[in-house]
């Protein structure tokens, strides 16, 4: 019945048939489930006891109700059901708090909280909460178990649910938690859904993660009583001294009152502590007098020793029984519970120690590691003496935090640190090694939250270190861009103390912690931190090495930023040169060299360069990854701007859409490279003239941005910039000039006043500017910001060449028509010799001019120019294209968007 139970799922009518044949029928308290479990989010904590709140509640190690409640509709389980850890068959009482927990949860936010006075815990939150579903599963569409102590954690979990949940979302935690939100806000396709978030113990980390709206129910449990001032609460106390003795005769029935009631006292009535007790009394048969006497003796010497722990007294000297007989019995398994006890009190997957059959961990626990059947008695003999729980639907064991502490408090300092070490070459055995490929990120998502409770970052082996940088980039690319920041920080500053400035090992993990501080938009940071890190591998050699001209390559990329992109081009010319010298122009790191020195080429305006040096790295690619590796793809990607930029329009969007769709077998839609890829998607089909498809697209990318990083983060605001654009292409003025109001003010925040994408945004809402009425408004803005781009890129710049046209429009609504034809006729002339005379631009820059003419009553003129270029329009964008229709009306002109490229 236990085991059919614990699987749940379609074992559960099987587990009630055998408990309705093994137990008499009790009364079912069955009033609970008048309404639906279906509004609501619940707390459950371990806390001082409310007024309405009965004493009795649920234990972490124990409870079991000997009238259980079972409300849930016979023979049915969730459509999807997730995480739930098995049904403790134990479990005991806490009859009034189901019942209490049932009612608040349908009202709204209830957090279950431990009572103050027990610390680390110990009193059943999670086994109340694990109870309560299995008890009301038939009221529910979808139950989801969700471990919340960190946010890595509920991302993971809520990837799972995506997929679970057969929605549109990616491997990433930004595209889950959206698609899970409104999923659950909408009740499609699953209206009565119940998350449970477990352990959630910062208010601050979880919030964003929970859905807004809809007809759910959310139930929290947590150690932290601020929970109590966000949501109704429902507080768990010890057990009251009946339940106590239930439980003990439950697994002891031998047992008398009497010496169930001394048991209880002796452990204060833990619930944790009960449940371990018992468990070790039905292992062993130990009479209940012999254990009061070693249980005494043990308290007795944890009493000696000082300063005094900050775990339960009860838990300590309990398993301290259990744990002196498995030292005996299995020294193997015992040396295996010391490891885990560094790490954190989450699943720990049995692969990591199958995994480590080939390394050495420590001497006393190598040979079980290398023979699976000595591994699986060391795992069963920790079960057996109810020291870690096995879960099998997982194929993990996870330790309570509390046996945690009593493991380490048995350890002196020599102890610690060689089981300290030896947990780390543990989690180093579990690096894969490639945490770019998605298929490998559930693993390095495992490892994250142990990796960080170990204290990994303070080892001294360099594997452990190669973890660390692992599960940074990991964390990057799974879209946490935060706490790769917050990781690789950590990393750098402690590897720089005791590794040394000029440590390999500091300067790696450093750089990648500039380019966090660079991705996240905290520019001058990163450009300080570059810097510091080129400086240090300049002092440490004097011969060119991959890693400093990498380093000489992010300081390029922060020139790049800071808007001097001749000088960022200068170094990229330079950093290729060497690269090609030292490696050979197809090793991966000069490709990569390459493809920074075309980001460059792009920003300084030299396309037609930037389209041979990213064919040339295309083409590399191709021959050493293939055409379907990321890195592949990335130069595609770029190649078709090229082409887009030199007038291919119409071809450019063709190609682009092509690739994005192949996206999903690279990425598998992980939304950071998806929204960058649907940005460039969206200036492809905008160049292309389909404005309605490009707002659509831009709005959706925007929104993810925003969404995942901000409203002010650089990605965000290059996507918005096209959205401004489209808002204004589809006749939506006001939208278009309130976006491009707050783009350039962000821009300028975050650039500066006169950095070129801050002057190109105010350029592109001068459009909007004239197109409302305020030609004069425009004109200003035009004429200083053409002043600004000229000055700081030069008179052939495309972004100069764009805001010149845009200028002469000014002029020419204004009625200056002489002075706009002056300025169009020089535009002409710079634009055939920078993009060529059929060129898309240099054509709207010629049917201005056109109409220059025309109203300059030189009229002959003005229509034999129109004429002219007529064919070419039509050969270059197609009769339907927008720009083809104005180029040919004389009494309309064209805008040219001012679109900086990506830095």
């Amino acid at each position: 019945m236990a085991v059919l139970g614990a699987l749940s799922g379609r074992y559960l009518g099987r587990a009630r048939r055998l408990r309705s044949a093994l137990e008499r029928d009790t009364p079912d308290e069955r009033d609970v489930r008048d309404t639906p479990a279906s509004r609501g989010t619940n707390v459950i904590m371990d806390g001082g006891e409310e007024a309405d709140v009965p004493r009795s509640v649920p234990a972490e190690g124990a409870g079991l109700s000997t009238t259980p409640v079972d409300a849930s509709t016979p023979g049915r389980t969730p459509a999807v059901w997730g995480n739930v850890p098995p049904r403790n068959p134990n479990f005991t009482g806490r009859a009034d708090h189901l019942a209490m927990l049932h009612r608040q949860i349908q009202g709204g936010a209830t957090a279950v909280l431990p009572h103050a006075l027990h610390g680390m815990g110990g009193v059943g939150k999670s086994h109340l909460a694990v109870e309560y579903v299995y008890q009301h599963q038939g009221e529910y569409d979808l139950i989801w178990w969700i471990p919340a102590e960190r946010a890595t954690q509920i991302g993971a979990s809520l990837v799972e649910l995506a997929h679970r949940m057969n929605l549109t979302a990616g491997p990433d935690i930004g595209s889950a938690r959206l698609a899970v939100q409104e999923a659950l806000r909408t009740g499609r396709p699953y209206p009565r859904w119940l998350l449970i978030f477990d352990n959630a113990e910062s208010p601050e980390v979880l919030l964003p993660y929970l859905p807004t709206g809809g007809s759910g129910s959310i139930m929290i449990t947590s150690r932290n009583p601020q929970w109590a001032t966000m949501a109704r609460t429902l507080e768990v106390d010890v057990f009251t001294r009946a339940e106590s003795v239930e439980l003990l005769r439950r697994r002891g029935p031998e047992l008398t009152d009497e010496q169930a009631d001394r048991l209880a006292d002796a452990l204060g009535d833990l619930p944790l502590a009960l449940e371990q007790a018992a468990a070790w009394r039905a292992e062993t048969g130990m009479p209940a007098e012999e254990y009061l006497r070693v249980f005494e003796e043990k308290r007795v010497e944890l009493l000696e020793q000082a300063p005094p722990m900050d775990y339960q007294l009860p838990v300590a000297a309990a398993w301290n029984v259990s744990l002196d007989r498995l030292v005996v019995a299995n020294p193997a398994a015992f040396r295996l519970l010391q490891v885990c006890s560094f790490l954190a009190p989450e699943p720990i997957p049995r692969t990591l120690f199958s995994g480590a059959q080939n390394a050495d961990i420590h001497p006393e626990l190598n040979g079980a590691l290398r023979d699976p059947m000595r591994l699986g008695r060391a795992i069963r003999d920790i079960n057996r003496y109810a020291l870690a729980r096995v879960i099998h639907r997982t194929n993990s064991i996870q330790m309570h935090r509390l046996i945690q502490a009593v493991l380490l408090d048995r350890m002196n300092t020599a102890e610690r640190d060689a089981m300290r070490a030896s947990a780390h070459r543990l989690l180093a055995t579990g690096d894969r090694n490639d945490p770019d490929t998605p298929a490998n990120w559930p693993s390095y998502a495992d490892l994250y939250p142990h990796v960080l409770v170990s204290g990994a970052v303070e080892s001294a082996q360099g594997w452990v270190h190669q973890l660390i940088y692992n599960e940074a980039r990991y964390l990057y690319w799974w879209g946490d861009m935060e706490a790769s920041l917050e990781l690789s920080r950590h990393a750098y500053d402690t590897w720089r103390q005791r590794l040394g400035e000029t440590d390999p090992t500091t300067l790696r993990i450093g750089q990648w912690l500039g380019f966090m501080l660079y991705r996240l938009g905290r520019h001058s940071e990163a450009a300080e931190l570059n810097t510091r890190i080129l400086r240090a591998h300049e002092s440490a050699t004097h011969e060119d090495t991959e890693e400093l001209l990498s380093a000489l390559g992010a300081v390029a990329a922060d020139l790049r930023v800071a808007g001097d992109f001749a000088q960022a081009l200068e170094i990229d010319e330079d950093v290729y040169r060497r690269h090609v010298v030292l490696l050979g122009e197809d090793d991966p790191s000069t490709l990569n060299a390459a493809h920074n020195l075309a980001v460059s080429l792009r920003l300084t305006g030299d396309m037609r360069r930037a389209f041979a040096v990213d064919r040339a790295t295309y083409a590399h690619r191709v021959l050493l990854f293939g055409e379907d590796h990321a890195q592949t793809l990335e130069s595609h990607l770029n190649l078709i701007i090229d082409r887009r930029e030199l007038g291919e329009y119409l071809p450019a969007r063709a190609e682009m859409q092509n690739v994005v769709d192949r996206l999903p077998l690279v990425w598998g839609s992980a939304q950071t490279q998806t929204l960058l890829a649907r940005r460039r998607l969206a200036s492809a089909v905008r160049k292309a003239g389909d404005h309605v498809t490009a707002r659509a697209l831009s709005q959706e990318v925007r929104d993810g941005f925003a969404a995942r990083y901000g409203a002010g983060h650089p990605d965000t605001l290059l996507a918005a910039f096209g959205l401004a654009v489209d808002l204004r292409a589809t006749g939506d003025l006001a939208a278009a000039a309130r976006l491009s109001e707050e783009i350039g003010e962000s821009y300028q925040r975050l650039f500066g006043d006169d950095h070129p994408y801050t002057v190109a945004a105010r350029a592109n809402a001068a459009i909007v500017h004239r197109l409302r009425g305020d030609a004069g408004l425009a004109r200003s803005v035009n004429e200083s910001g053409l002043a600004v781009l000229t000055r700081r890129l030069g008179p052939d710049h495309p972004l100069v060449l764009a805001a010149s046209i845009n200028l002469g429009n000014d002029l020419y609504v204004l009625q200056d028509h002489g002075a706009a034809y002056e300025l169009d006729r020089a535009t002409v002339d710079r634009a055939r010799e920078v993009f060529g005379p059929e060129h898309p631009t240099t054509l709207i820059a010629l049917g201005n001019l056109a109409m220059d003419l025309i109203a300059l009553e030189r009229v002959a003129e003005g229509r034999a120019l129109l004429d002219e270029i007529g064919p070419t329009f039509h050969r270059t964008l197609g009769d339907a294209h927008p720009a083809t229709r104005a180029g040919l009306d004389p009494a309309v002109r064209g805008d040219c968007d001012l679109d900086p490229m990506p830095l």
